[in-house]
């Protein structure tokens, strides 16, 4: 963490970057796209496509908006980056305020169909051939024999307490909320730091465990790692940052212990729910690919296909398995992981996050991921998996 003296002489070294940075801060705060994507009659909407034997296209409801979508925009492009001397510095402030612009341009599409559609490409693109290969092979793996710890017997007040044992491994606050309008079982809200549990849902030991590496072990470490930095940007989060934060969460869970194959198959019909998107599949038809001809039960396909239709046609969900295979990568080749834990930082931007380290505009870290200190994967199926994808 820096010091506050540290801290006020780089605000006097670089006063434009520091105001910026501020101005941005402020305005950021408001666009937080996944409490606005997520629908607020999800469990209405899912009897209604079951009683209609999945025939029936869901019409989700989603939460108002509380900002005027083209003065917030104005705002973000009145920032007067030439004012900012570093030229690398100022590329990054340019793609960061184009970035939120995007997610602006997202949040006011919502619900609109192929407007938010495309909107969401421009932020998270589709899956690649690639992507759809490394998705198919996974699949074809045969299912592994369930055990115990897959029976979901647990309460959402005993996933609270079981996060609330987990977090005392850390040196942050751990807030909670119940939820009953997410799309997951389990989410961080970065803006508020806080970690929303689903209300109407069971949870296993598996999933419990699997839940506290990725959301506690990154995502709120890199949200408190990001708010200890010098720049705000670290904590609202880079250009495609995405991509990285899931790769490294879900390369948490396999560190940890968690990553099982009907985890990773999950990540799979993601990539397949997204890729179904650009091909114009509805709700329906989607729902047919993952539940009628993978066979995967009915609830568990219905939430896959959700995160992907959501809002219009979200492809963020894709992005987990090929920011797992970015980052198992990296580790294979014993590349330093420290740097991209610094806060909502993406791959894509190495070279510039180093360059502000440089400039003591960037420190170093403050809480690291426990699950990385240790392999604890013992499933040799998932080695070869990880070690095969293209």
């Amino acid at each position: 963490m820096i010091e506050v003296k540290q801290q006020q002489e780089l605000q006097k070294e670089y006063p434009a970057l520091f105001d910026i940075d501020s101005n941005l801060n402020r305005l950021v705060k408001r666009i937080e796209l996944l409490s606005y994507v997520n629908p607020l009659n999800i469990e209405k909407e899912k009897h209604r496509f079951f009683t209609s034997k999945y025939s029936i296209e869901p019409e989700f409801k989603y939460p108002k908006i509380k900002f005027d979508p083209y003065k917030l925009q104005r705002l973000f492009f009145s920032q007067r980056l030439e004012r900012i001397e570093d030229e690398s510095i100022r590329q990054l402030y340019q793609d960061v305020i184009y970035y939120y612009a995007n997610m602006i341009q997202c949040i006011e599409t919502i619900g609109q169909g192929k407007r938010f559609y495309y909107n969401s490409l421009r932020a998270f693109g589709t899956p690649t051939e690639k992507d759809v290969q490394n998705a198919r092979f996974i699949l074809h793996f045969k299912d592994e024999p369930t055990t115990s710890d897959m029976d979901k017997v647990f309460s959402p007040n005993d996933a609270k307490a079981y996060f609330g044992d987990f977090i005392t491994r850390y040196n942050f606050p751990l807030n909670i909320r119940f939820s009953t309008n997410i799309a997951a079982e389990a989410m961080v809200s970065n803006s508020s730091q806080t970690l929303l549990i689903k209300k109407n849902v069971k949870f296993s030991k598996n999933q419990l465990l699997t839940l506290a590496n990725h959301e506690i072990g990154v995502h709120l470490v890199t949200t408190f790692n990001g708010l200890d930095q010098p720049l705000k940007i670290f904590s609202n989060g880079l250009p495609k940052n995405v991509e990285t934060q899931e790769g490294l969460s879900v390369f948490s869970e396999y560190m940890g212990g968690a990553l099982t194959l009907r985890r990773l198959k999950e990540l799979a019909y993601r990539v397949m729910a997204a890729d179904g998107l650009i091909k114009g599949y509805s709700f329906a038809d989607t729902f047919d690919l993952i539940h009628g001809q993978y066979k995967l039960n009915k609830d568990e396909a219905f939430g896959i296909t959700l995160r992907a239709h959501r809002g219009g046609g979200f492809t963020k969900d894709r992005l987990y398995l090929s920011g797992l295979r970015k980052i198992y990568k990296r580790y294979q080749n014993e590349e330093p992981m420290d740097v991209l834990f610094m806060g909502k930082v993406s791959l894509d931007y190495e070279d510039q996050i180093n360059h502000l380290k440089q400039l003591g505009l960037a420190q170093p870290i403050t809480h690291k991921s426990l699950s990385f200190e240790q392999k604890l994967n013992t499933n040799k199926t998932l080695d070869f998996i990880l070690n095969n994808l293209k």
